[in-house]
């Protein structure tokens, strides 16, 4: 048994995001097209410590006692009946409070290398349950690249990844509550306005994301809300058309907004001109696969 098992844990971004009604359990359900790409960060799971002892070790970004790395690791054990000692060195450089889905990210990077570290063999439908009681966004990062996600963000239907785009990402250092984003979109929806947006119907969401860019319709139901209540992130996102994205979007509940280019050296002059200005700015490549795959 290997003593030590390390994992590249990518983030995701939203290249679509309808919010609908709310349910009457209190969620939401959504539709939604996710996309990995090359901002990462990076686990290394041991074997370490005494039976029963979780240990995440994040010197980057401070964790609270409970997250859903430990709830990983406490759902692996509840279905294995393994009780040996964990060690989880966590290198933090995904934004909490981003919309990027770091934390989902960083679950289901877990729960691979427990299964791998232990030699369980989990079957996928398993593993896909565990993430599920984790947290909406976490079955998407055991399947591929890029998927079409519904319901509470447990439907996930992968799709062919393209690579034939290149990013920018500015996080304009607001953190975005996901309870307070659904409320503004629920007061948004109620109050009309949401009403001129043209939405593809989930029929429509592969053909339009493997298609020109200039044929997306594409939107996300956080961006107006979230927009009017911290305005730095529509700067940020005007900031990327400007500097030549030829599509440009708030990622999850926010706060994270991106740009994609064409070109490399399209984005590589995006990045130069936007760092200068923002602090948190990243270019990143669309993953074709997952390295949980």
């Amino acid at each position: 048994m290997d003593k030590a098992i390390c994992v590249s844990a990518p983030c995701k971004i939203n290249l679509h995001l309808r919010v609908l009604e709310r349910r009457a359990d209190g969620y939401h359900d959504i539709e939604s097209v996710f996309q990995l790409v090359s901002l990462a960060d990076g686990l290394s799971v041991s074997i370490a410590g005494d039976s029963g002892e979780c240990r995440v070790v994040s010197p980057h970004m401070e964790l609270p006692p409970v997250n859903t790395v430990s709830r990983a690791v406490e759902l692996f054990r509840e279905e294995t009946g393994i009780r040996e000692g964990i060690r989880i060195d966590l290198d933090k450089r995904i934004p909490s409070g981003a919309g990027l889905g770091g934390g989902s990210a960083d679950a289901a990077a877990a729960l691979f290398a427990l299964d791998r570290l232990f030699g369980t063999a989990l079957d996928r439908s398993v593993m896909a349950r565990m993430a599920a009681l984790i947290g909406s966004d976490v079955p998407f990062f055991l399947e591929g690249a890029a998927a079409i996600v519904e319901g509470r963000g447990e439907r996930v239907t992968p799709i062919t990844a393209r690579e034939d785009l290149y990013g920018v990402l500015v996080w304009p250092d607001v953190h975005s509550a996901t309870a307070e984003a659904y409320g503004l979109v629920d007061r948004w929806q109620a109050e009309g306005r949401e009403r001129g947006i043209d939405w593809p119907s989930v029929s429509e969401l592969a053909g339009m994301y493997n298609g020109a860019i200039g044929d997306w319709r594409f939107a996300n139901s956080f961006t107006a809300p979230l927009e009017s209540r911290y305005p730095v992130i529509r700067d940020a996102r005007l900031a990327l058309i400007d500097a030549g994205a030829v599509f440009a979007e708030m990622s999850g509940s926010g706060s994270t907004v991106y740009g994609l280019f064409a070109s490399s050296e399209a984005a590589e002059a995006a990045w130069r001109r936007l760092s200068v200005y923002w602090k948190q700015c990243v270019k990143f490549l669309l993953l074709a696969s997952s390295p949980m795959q």
